[in-house]
């Protein structure tokens, strides 16, 4: 399993929880359709059936919403990993992206200065700080 598909894995809404709402969306709206049709011949029912229709269809909108904002939010973003290089010899340091394969203490490129075996000295993540929302509402 890569990194991608774990991140995708998260990120996912619950089939049946987005089923329910789309039935419910559909059937709000048949019920503000019926609502309509029945308004002149029977007003009282007629204006409690299209409450209930405006009032599911408002809630099943508004759960959508935020499901999709919540998506929005849970993206996952890895930050890169970085390999530092050094040379015991002269000193000399190398910084470049992590490849497959790469341990610490591991004797990697000759040095550039001195044409020493240079070794692997650390490897880690640059992990930046998320700015915060000024309004969380």
């Amino acid at each position: 399993m890569t990194m991608e598909s774990s991140g995708n894995q998260r990120s996912r809404i619950s089939p049946s929880a987005l089923m329910t709402l789309f039935i419910m969306l559909v059937l709000s709206l048949a019920a503000l359709i019926y609502g309509i049709s029945i308004l002149e011949t029977y007003p009282d029912i007629g204006y409690i059936v299209l409450l209930f229709g405006f009032l599911g269809a408002a809630i099943a909108t508004y759960a959508l919403v935020q499901m999709r904002r919540r998506l929005s939010k849970l993206k996952i973003v890895i930050p890169p990993v970085t390999t530092t290089i050094e040379c015991k010899k002269c000193g000399f340091k190398n910084v470049r992206e992590f490849q497959r394969g790469d341990y610490i203490f591991k004797e990697v490129e000759p040095c550039q200065k001195c044409t020493d075996k240079m070794l692997i000295s650390a490897i880690y993540r640059e992990v930046k700080e998320k700015e915060k929302d000024r309004f969380p509402f």
